[in-house]
């Protein structure tokens, strides 16, 4: 049976989980350099909690989009076994006694990343009167579509757990490339700059008061 959906599920957008490799902190020893590099340090300060509680969460919710997974691949399980030897009637079936006219897919919005959920399933079918049709027949068609329900529930928990996945990737990277790249780097690089201007500020003292010394002395001399 081919599935007709009215809204496609989503998949997994964005860059690549390597585009954002790090690369070495380019400045200058000047403050226009610094103020810049403390503008994106205190960035990224303020982010890095934001992300890793985001991280945290999406965990959770991974491990409860799997349980229901689970839950969900239990049930069908279960329809199967419940169907048991009489599967073999499904093959009298007529082949326009039921059809999928439509899916309909809503969304989620989990930490920010829109994840689909399964709206109404649309069927039709010419089922036969009561006198010509097989005692089971209802049966069977009430049967085939919650086998049908069942199946797709699973399609769309499954793409729920890849798109949370790829998000908590994309998100763990983050985290990292903050916490133990960019943060100690900008850190050491203002560090760098400050020390230099506290050199370069140090050596002109040191000329300038040099400089009055020798103005000193040479006007005691003269």
């Amino acid at each position: 049976m081919k599935l007709v959906s009215k809204k496609p599920l989503p998949t997994s957008t964005g860059r690549a989980l390597n585009n954002e490799l790090p690369m070495a902190v380019k400045f200058q020893y000047n403050k226009v350099s610094m103020q810049a590099l403390q503008k994106e340090l205190k960035i990224r300060e303020v982010a890095l909690p934001t992300l890793k509680s985001k991280e945290a969460y999406l965990r959770i919710t991974i491990k409860r989009e799997k349980h229901r997974l689970g839950d969900f691949k239990k049930n069908i399980d279960e329809l199967r076994a419940e169907i048991g030897d009489s599967e073999r009637l499904f093959a009298e079936f007529p082949l326009n006694s039921i059809s999928v006219t439509s899916v309909e897919y809503g969304s989620d919005n989990i930490a920010g990343i829109s994840i689909p959920v399964l709206g109404e399933i649309s069927f039709e079918g010419n089922v036969p009167s009561a006198v010509l049709a097989p005692s089971w027949q209802p049966w069977g068609v009430g049967t085939a579509k919650g086998l049908i329900r069942a199946l797709s529930e699973i399609d769309v928990a499954e793409k729920r757990v890849h798109l949370l996945e790829y998000a908590r990737k994309k998100t763990t990277q983050k985290v990292n490339l903050y916490e133990k790249v960019q943060i100690p780097e900008f850190s050491e690089a203002v560090l760098k700059i400050k020390r230099y201007l506290e050199d370069v500020e140090n050596l002109e003292k040191a000329s300038q008061k040099i400089t009055k010394a020798k103005q000193i002395a040479s006007a005691e001399a003269g």
